[in-house]
């Protein structure tokens, strides 16, 4: 295969408002070392040079994640990549690009605001405009998904704590369900319950610790086990408040709520295709993308199934024991950050994973304020695509303006980092 050589053509052809197109990088460069996660930029390219001519995939990869219901950001980050051409919000229209890409949504769509549902329409009307789309599921959409699915599942010490587990950033949301399907129909209010019924069927009843304690001993043990407990119990003290200081009170959140279950989760609904489309993660050749990372349990599972196999075990262990999907070992990928609170990665895991053909892991989760980084893990290359998008965490890190980004890994053979916090299209062509 011949490749190109590292900076041609790397600066996608951005095609949008003049707005977003200034703040985009306009020139490229050899990816910085000091962009390189955990400095060890010599090991990087180390665990990169394994890559060879037959593992990259045979079409182009786009990689957004992590829009955390900012559809401005998500909306400008398919301009930054270069596959989409954008007229309107209502316009997506697939660029050269696009049309020969296979566009990753790395997970976490939903939560934090200021525009779920925007987002969701965007995402819509990016997979009718014919784009190749792939979903990933993040701990932020899983969260949203278990806290609706509660309010059907039968009473269980082992689920219904999941409605106030999903804790203050899922009543985003349930704000613009409300505001958007409920604020002008005071009729939809009548049949909602008094607030004290509203708090019994939200929350998890008076001797939910115990009963937990029993049925989830078999999955959480000793430490890990009393510190979900105590987290519950100050997410349960704090929810009315938060749920206040977005505007909602108890009844008016179970009434977006039950409303947010039909649009979900109910055949026909209409946004029912999100959590149908979602999957736990996507291969293309020797590239594994996933929500957040992998670990040892994960390798293992993957040495025995395809990961087609293991998207159609995530969605029924998902859909029929809930708890065990959320604390077991599949969520693991959704959320770990490679901590010692986490499931390992060795170096006898990513031997196994060598051994099944993956080299490398896409991810978002871990979010950077100054574009992609590279990481290496026990001679696992790491690309992290969380390029701090939504504009509460920008708020909050201190960054100007929409958040913008986009990580491509190109069938040529290399990889190339674009987001409006860093000044220059980072390449990296192993």
């Amino acid at each position: 295969m011949t490749l190109r050589p590292p900076m041609s053509d790397a600066v996608p052809r951005y095609r949008g408002p003049t707005r977003y197109l200034k703040a985009l990088p306009s020139h490229a460069a050899q990816w910085p070392e000091t962009h390189q996660h955990l400095r060890a930029g010599d090991k990087v390219s180390r665990a990169a040079r394994k890559l060879g001519s037959k593992d990259w995939p045979r079409r182009d990869v786009i990689f957004i994640s992590d829009a955390h219901a900012d559809a401005e950001a998500f909306i400008a980050s398919l301009v930054a990549s270069g596959g989409v051409r954008l007229t309107s919000r209502d316009n997506l229209v697939l660029t050269a690009r696009g049309k020969r890409s296979v566009f990753v949504i790395g997970g976490d769509c939903l939560d934090k605001g200021p525009s779920n549902l925007e987002l969701l329409e965007a995402l819509r009307t990016l997979m009718r405009s014919g784009a190749r789309l792939k979903l990933l599921a993040g701990n932020h959409d899983m969260r949203l998904m278990l806290a609706l699915m509660r309010l059907s599942h039968d009473d269980s010490a082992r689920t219904d704590h999941l409605f106030v587990r999903m804790g203050a950033k899922g009543l985003a949301l349930l704000k613009e369900v409300f505001d958007h399907y409920l604020a002008d129909r005071p009729r939809a209010m009548k049949s909602i319950p008094s607030r004290s019924e509203c708090r019994r069927r939200l929350y998890p009843g008076p001797d939910w610790a115990e009963q937990f304690r029993k049925s989830a001993g078999h999955v959480l043990k000793g430490e890990a086990l009393e510190k979900e407990i105590t987290r519950l119990s100050a997410k349960a003290d704090g929810f009315e408040h938060a749920c206040e200081k977005h505007g909602l009170s108890l009844r008016q959140t179970y009434a977006a709520a039950l409303k947010a279950h039909e649009l979900f989760l109910k055949p026909g609904g209409r946004f029912a295709w999100f959590f149908d489309e979602m999957r736990l993660a996507y291969r293309s050749g020797a590239f594994l993308h996933v929500h957040a990372g992998v670990d040892d349990a994960f390798a293992r599972r993957l040495g025995r199934q395809k990961v087609s196999q293991v998207n159609q075990e995530f969605r029924r262990i998902l859909r029929e024991d809930p708890f065990t999907f959320y604390y077991g070992e599949l969520a693991n990928v959704l959320r770990t950050k490679y901590r010692k609170s986490d499931m390992v990665l060795s170096a006898a895991g990513v031997k196994r994973l060598h051994k099944v053909g993956i080299r490398a892991v896409m991810h978002g989760h871990v979010n950077h304020q100054a574009g992609q980084q590279l990481g290496w893990r026990h001679g696992l290359l790491h690309i992290e695509g969380d390029v701090t998008l939504d504009r509460n965490s920008r708020r909050k890190e201190g960054l100007d303006g929409v958040g913008m980004g986009a990580t491509l890994i190109e069938a040529c053979g290399r990889i190339v980092g674009i987001s409006n916090d860093h000044p220059e299209v980072k390449v990296y062509a192993p």
